[in-house]
Formats: C-alpha cells, structure tokens, sequence
C-alpha cells in the first residue's frame, strides 16, 4: 500500500530490458554495431517517453531520476539566466529535490518565494502572479504532491509563466501515469519524471526541456545525451523506463478507475473512525492517494504494527520517511503540530486487489484503537476499556 515510494517493474518492462543487461551490452557512444544497437534503443526509449507527455524526442534527456532532474532543471536555468534576474517562485510544499535546490541557489545569490498552499495543499493562481518580479526568471510547481496527492492548477500555471516570458518547471514525478500530460497544452517548458513510479527500474528519469530553453548542463565531463548530460546511458534502465512509461501513459483511463475504486473505499473506510481527518483536496487528488490524520496517535508506531500484519505503508514521503521531523507539507496545510505526527499515507498500485483494501479497513481500525488506548493524550471517550 505504498506505491508512491516505489512499484515492482512490470513483467513486460524486465523482459525489455534483459537483453541489454546481457547480449546487447554495447556503448551508445561507440561507432561500431554493438554500439549501435545500444544506441537506437535508447533513442526508441527517447520516442517512448515523449510521445506520452506531448513532446519531441529531442527534447527528452535522461537522468538517474526525479531529484536529478528536478536539481538540473532549478540549478541549470537559474544559472543559464541570472543574467535577466535572480528571482525564482516555488511551493512550499515541493518535493525536497526541489525545496533544498532552492535553499542551495538562495546560498548562490539567488531570492526565492515560497508560496502558501491553502488548506487543500493548493496554490493561488492569484497569488503566484502577485509574487511575479521583474527579475523572475523560474517558476517551479510540483504536478501533483507526493504526500497528499492534491493535484494543482498547473495548466493555469503554465499561462501565467507564458504570458510573462519565464521559465515553468513542473515535478510531475506523482502524476505521471495517473494524470494525462501535454507539455504543449499545459506551457510547461522543464519537466520531471522518475521510472520507478509507474513500474519502471529505479535509478532511471529524465527531463523533457521545450526546445530553445536556455540552460546549462548539471553533469559535465562528456558528450552525450547531445552533450547536456554527461556520463555513459544506463541503456537497460533507459529501455525499461521507455516500455514502462509507454504502458503507464496508454493505461491511465482503465488504471485509474480501479484505483479510485479503491481509493474512495479506503476514504470511506477510514473517516468512519473519530477524530480521523482526510489530508489533501477532496477530489482533485491523485486516484491513488489516500493521506489521513489520526488524533491521539503518532505515525511511527502505527507504521510498525501495520508492518507486522504484513501491511506496508507511508507516514508521507519515502525519501524522508528517516527523519522525525513533522511533514513540511501537512504543516503548510495548517494541520495542527499537536496531531500532524498522526498521519498515514496509502497508495494502492496497479497491483493491489479489492482484498487488500478490506484487509485494510479490517486491521487498522484495530491497530488505532490500541494505540490510542495506550497515550495518554487521548481523552476517556474515545477510550476502550
């Protein structure tokens, strides 16, 4: 229950990417047939990837992931551009690839503005154009949130960066598979993604950057990926994220009916127990992402007696879920400090039955119960003796 850290690789993705693991082990760069070979894989990977988000082939790169990219395209814009300004516009609730690039830029020179999100985890059109400077040279807005799946305006986003000549970055690592994408319609000029999202291999992304995009490379010391993005291709993972992304995007009208399904089941499920509340937009949210605060309970604890009944979950997002710090995101909603340890996050994946939602509900009203009873914050009716 789990599948926004992580998916298994489809079985079709692995079968994809097994003979260039082996046989066909060629480097791209080399100017004999093996070579070759490796190199037109990568390129109908090239193909695979932007025909799913609208874009040309050549303006897909590939990367090691979702915070590779997202540091390429905040770093390599705000550097290519601080020529025109030092200004760069985000959320405050992006994915930490985004948020500690911003704090390393803000150390460079570089002025950041942070925008609130309402209590739906939602940006203000309105006031994204209110904090638009003279000297604004980015605009970053996640495309759906990691941790509360609300999914933002980012069409309306992508007019107003337009409409003022700058930059418009969308982390669209969540969304991709889930949430239909045209880079074109939408006027988002960088984009990230991840493979392992949406059962593609780990350690294997890449950023669509819109042609006449002016930025400077992250990685230097070769020249491949048209010499923006050096180091030899990770030809198998590159193979699999093109399969990956090729089935996730044709499936995303069938994948998310079934993920809604149980997406509203485990809502319904949950907000029967008191003193539970829904994290996120009610309904502009991704299908797979259910964010709930219990009161009275901490996170950890209940991550661990879940994990015990064989049930695997999140208290948000993966790449954080080491620290004991409250979630950056659920406290920008203004959920209170006192219960935002409480909260669980469930995300079915393609995977995952009407069985295991109803294991689910069967389990965790129990395993909140006993918690419950055991703190002493919680009051006596909501006790069971």
């Amino acid at each position: 229950m789990d599948n926004s850290a992580t998916t298994p690789a489809r079985k079709e993705v692995v079968e994809e990417m097994l003979p260039y693991l082996t046989e066909n082990f060629g480097n791209p760069s080399s100017i004999y047939d093996p070579g070759k070979i490796s190199k037109r894989a990568i390129e109908k990977a090239r193909k695979k990837v932007a025909d799913a988000i609208g874009a040309e082939e050549n303006e897909i790169y590939f990367t090691s992931g979702g915070t590779e990219s997202d540091n390429w395209a905040l770093k390599g814009i705000a550097f290519a551009n601080r020529n025109k300004g030092h200004h760069i516009i985000t959320s405050s609730i992006e994915h930490h690839a985004v948020l500690h690039t911003c704090i390393w830029l803000e150390g460079q020179g570089f002025e950041i503005t942070y925008l609130p999100v309402d209590k739906y985890g939602r940006v203000s059109p309105e006031e994204l154009k209110n904090a638009i400077r003279a000297d604004t040279i980015l605009i970053s807005i996640m495309l759906a949130n990691n941790e509360i799946g609300t999914i933002q305006p980012v069409e309306e986003i992508g007019k107003i960066a337009r409409k003022n000549r700058i930059y418009f970055h969308t982390d669209a690592v969540q969304a991709i598979g889930h949430v239909p994408i045209d880079v074109k319609k939408m006027n988002i000029d960088l984009l990230s993604l991840s493979g392992h999202k949406f059962e593609g291999p780990k350690g294997c992304g890449a950023l669509y950057i819109r042609k006449g995009t002016k930025i400077e490379p992250l990685l230097h010391g070769g020249a491949q990926e048209r010499k923006r993005r050096a180091g030899t291709e990770n030809v198998p993972a590159i193979v699999g994220l093109g399969k990956a992304i090729e089935l996730a995007a044709g499936e995303i009208e069938e994948t998310n009916k079934t993920l809604l399904e149980m997406r509203e089941r485990l809502i319904k499920g949950l907000l029967k127990l008191p003193k539970t509340h829904l994290n996120g937009h009610p309904t502009e949210r991704l299908a797979n992402n259910v964010n709930v605060t219990f009161e009275y309970i901490e996170g950890e604890s209940l991550l661990l007696l879940l994990n015990a009944k064989g049930i695997f979950a999140s208290t948000g997002s993966a790449c954080n879920s080491s620290s004991l710090e409250p979630s950056h995101v659920l406290t920008a909603c203004g959920v209170p400090h006192e219960i935002v340890h409480g909260s669980l996050r469930l995300s079915p994946g393609r995977m995952n039955t009407r069985e295991d939602v109803d294991r689910v509900l069967e389990v965790l009203p129990e395993i909140v119960q006993r918690l419950r009873n055991m703190s002493p914050l919680t009051p006596q009716e909501y006790r069971t003796l």
